[in-house]
Formats: C-alpha cells, structure tokens, sequence
C-alpha cells in the first residue's frame, strides 16, 4: 500500500521556520486564535483576497476570544509582525459600520509573495518585549506608549481670577464697618457691668442730672410755701 500525502479537506500552512521563531513561540492564546480565525477566513474566500479580509470583533468572539482581550490580541500580533491591519473599521449600526480588513504577513498576497515581518525579532528577550508592550497598550495610544491626539480633545481654557479669589481688591470701610471694629470698653469696677462712658456724655449726664435737681427744689419749694399760706 502506498504513502498517503494528499490532506483531505482545506487546511491552512505555515512554515516550520515560523513555528520555531521567538516571535511565534512568545505569542499568547488569544493571538494564535486570532491568526487562526484570520486564516479561517482567508480559506472561505478560497484562499485570495487576503489583505481584504474582513472579520468582526464578533467573529473573534465567536471563535473562543474574550471580548475584552480581542484589541491586546491584534495589537499583538501586528507587534509581533504576523498581521496587518489593511483597513480599520469603525462601529455603527446597520450599513454605518464596517469591520477592520486583515492581511495575514505570512501567505501570499495575490502572486506576491509573503512579506514575514515575524523574522526582524532576533531573541526572545525582544519578542517577550514586544508582545507585553502592545498588550498594554490602551485605545488612543501608540505601541511606544504615546497618547494620540483626537479631534474630540478640546484645549484647555484658562480661567480668569475675579478680585474676590486673588484679594488683590480693597474693602472700603463704611460706618457701620468703622463701629463694628471698635468694641467698647468695660468697666472693671466691682459690682458694676456699665461700660465706660465717654467724655461728651458724661457732660450730657451732668447736664440733665443738674436739670432734675432744679426741678425737684422748685417742687419742694412750691410746695412748701403753699404749706406757708
């Protein structure tokens, strides 16, 4: 009986120099299903069309992905020089959105041939590197670990000190202000709670106290002589 080499049913090759590259042997699980479901999608279209291929974040889901973990995957592996992200799509409902089109660098492309970016990383000191940075990398930021500007950002306006919050500003006394701030003095006399009065009224007190006692002699007066007659 002869050797069998033929493979019944479609199937997706990969060099064993990439296999055994640092690149590959760093890559996490959710990247190798990544790349997986990318070449799943590049044999649906009949092997062609890759750099054309469309596959939604839940296509990646569907396959096995955690959602959350599908963004640090691509990254990854674009990182890691096995994917290219051909077009990115954005979200939207009905025919406003469109899924992000992939190019897998390690099949051809139309009859050109392969590309292998995975073969720049040397060690795996560099592919380990590599693929924890892209990782962390969050939305809006570079793989270097900048932020990127976005037209949503606005510039920030300074605001304006008023003359109450930099006290710069005088307050003008009034005389209700000009009372207030002089509280009268006491009295530290024994058994007497009176504050101290002033000179003019206690020249205001003689006065009247003078005036009382006129009255009174007068009074008296009167009423002695009426006792007379």
């Amino acid at each position: 009986m002869g050797k069998r080499n033929k493979i019944d049913g479609a199937f997706a090759w990969r060099k064993i120099e990439m296999l055994e590259a640092p690149a590959f042997r760093v890559l996490s699980l959710s990247g190798h299903r990544v790349l997986a479901r990318i070449e799943i999608e590049l044999s649906a279209h009949g092997g062609k069309d890759n750099g054309k291929l469309p596959v939604t974040f839940t296509d990646f889901e569907a396959y096995g992905i955690e959602r959350h973990a599908i963004g640090p995957a691509i990254r990854e592996c674009e990182a890691l020089g096995f994917l290219e992200i051909s077009e990115r799509g954005f979200a939207g409902v009905g025919e406003f959105k469109r899924p992000s089109t992939y190019r897998l660098t390690y099949r051809h492309l139309d009859r050109a041939e392969p590309t292998d970016e995975w073969r720049r990383i040397k060690t795996m000191e560099e592919a380990t590197a590599a693929a924890r940075l892209a990782r962390k990398s969050p939305v809006g930021k570079t793989p270097t670990g900048k932020k990127q500007k976005t037209s949503a950002e606005k510039p920030t306006v300074p605001v304006r000190e008023t003359p109450t919050e930099n006290g710069g500003a005088p307050v003008r006394e009034t005389p209700t202000t000009d009372q207030c701030g002089k509280p009268p003095l006491l009295s530290i006399s024994p058994g007497t709670t009176r504050s101290a009065a002033s000179p003019k009224s206690k020249g205001r007190r003689k006065s009247e106290k003078s005036e009382t006692n006129g009255a009174g002699r007068h009074s008296r007066e009167g009423v002695t002589d009426a006792g007379r007659e």
